[in-house]
Parts: structure tokens; sequence; C-alpha cells
């Protein structure tokens, strides 16, 4: 997979990308990212990339020539029939596990970060699909696009030791879109408090009766809109 980042601060990586899951699997080959500073595409002798909105109003707007520009830059560097032009905004739709798993059936993902006061509306033309992480406001897209490269990029196959790992997981379809069961390790019993005789017991099947039910429990106490979702 090939993920293209526009930014306007792609420092802001340093150090997340070369770490952990995401340095290895770009060691190993499964993925390659690359960015694109905005500022490279600005207007002028300044490399302006915003202006003030018409109709008045505070802060400054990203210009949509100016981004058509990088998006056609990015496109260009790697060349794919199977391109996903995504804009990181609190309007797009709310990010999920099952986004993720969708967009690593992509060749090549490329993320735009916004800033300041917001886009020109018409780079919403631009780009296949709009994603929020959550309903709050950041001053930038930078994190929002650590997020979702690594919520992707752990999916792909042979990126984690185990690929399995990821299939029970919180919100995964195996779980049923639920969250996890509650682990545990050694030892057994801590200041007073005892891992569930089942787990020690090495009945496969009661385990795993359990931790459907614990699974179930926790999704009811803490996320019941799963719930809903399952049966809706």
């Amino acid at each position: 997979m090939k993920i293209s980042i526009i930014s306007l601060f792609p420092d802001m990586f340093t150090g997340v990308f070369d770490s952990s899951i995401i340095k290895r699997a770009q060691q190993d080959g499964h993925v390659s990212i690359s960015f694109f500073n905005l500022k490279d595409y600005g207007i002028g002798s300044h490399a302006v990339v915003d202006d003030t909105p018409y109709g008045g109003g505070v802060g400054m707007v990203l210009k949509v020539d100016v981004m058509d520009s990088a998006i056609t830059a990015a496109k260009e560097a790697y060349p794919s029939k199977d391109t996903r032009v995504i804009l990181l905004d609190p309007k797009g739709e709310q990010y999920t596990q099952k986004i993720a798993q969708d967009l690593t059936f992509h060749d090549h993902l490329i993320l735009i970060c916004g800033h300041y006061e917001g886009y020109d509306e018409r780079i919403r033309q631009l780009v296949d699909q709009e994603i929020s992480i959550g309903d709050y406001v950041m001053s930038g897209g930078e994190i929002p696009a650590m997020v979702i490269t690594e919520s992707v990029i752990r999916l792909l196959p042979g990126v984690l030791k185990n690929d399995e790992a990821h299939r029970f997981e919180s919100f995964s379809e195996e779980k049923g879109g639920m969250l996890e069961h509650p682990q545990y390790t050694r030892p057994a019993e801590y200041k007073g408090m005892k891992v569930p005789e089942v787990l020690l017991s090495g009945h496969f099947a009661k385990i795993d009766e359990f931790r459907q039910e614990t699974a179930k429990e926790i999704t009811q106490k803490r996320r019941p809109d799963l719930l809903l979702k399952k049966t809706s």
C-alpha cells in the first residue's frame, strides 16, 4: 500500500511514523508513506495557500487551486487505478473499524490534512471521501491522519506478527461489533484481586462462553449504542 499525506506541517509526523508498528511496516515493505507539503504548491513568491473567506468571517480558508495542485502531484507520484482521496474534516463521516478495514483494500490513499479556518467548499468535489475521527474540533488534520494511518496499516496482511491478532479486537466483525472481553495474565491473584476461575480451568468451551458474555456485558455498560446497531 502507498499512503500520501498532504500537510502544511509534515514534520509533525516525525517520531510517530519512525517507531513501533508503522516503522516496521515500512521497513518490511508493507507500506510506503510520502508527504506533500502544501506550501510547495502555494501561489506566488510567498507560496500563499489560503485566503480570506468570501462574505467575510473569522480565519483563513485553504485555496482550492493550491489543494488541487497538491492532489494532482500525489497522484502523479504514484500512478494507480485504485487511488482514494480522503479529506479529514469534522463534517465527514464518523471513522470506524469498518471504514479502516475497507481502506485496506485500496492501493493508494491520499490523506488531506486541513488547517486554519477550513477548506474552500469546492475542495470537497476533488475527493472521494470525508472522514472525521470524532465529534470535536482540532487545529489541523495531522493527528487524525496519524490515527487513520496507524489503524489501517496494522490491518494489512503480515504487519502484525500474528495476522489473527486483530480479528477479535473491539469493533471487529468477529466480535459482532462489540467491545473486547477482559484480559488477564500472571499473577493469578494480586492484592486480593483474582483472575476469574473459569480462565484457569482449561475448559475452552466455558472460557469462550465467559468471553462472549463479558464482552456483551461490557458493551452494554459502556457502549450500548453498539448493541443497538447490531440489532437494527
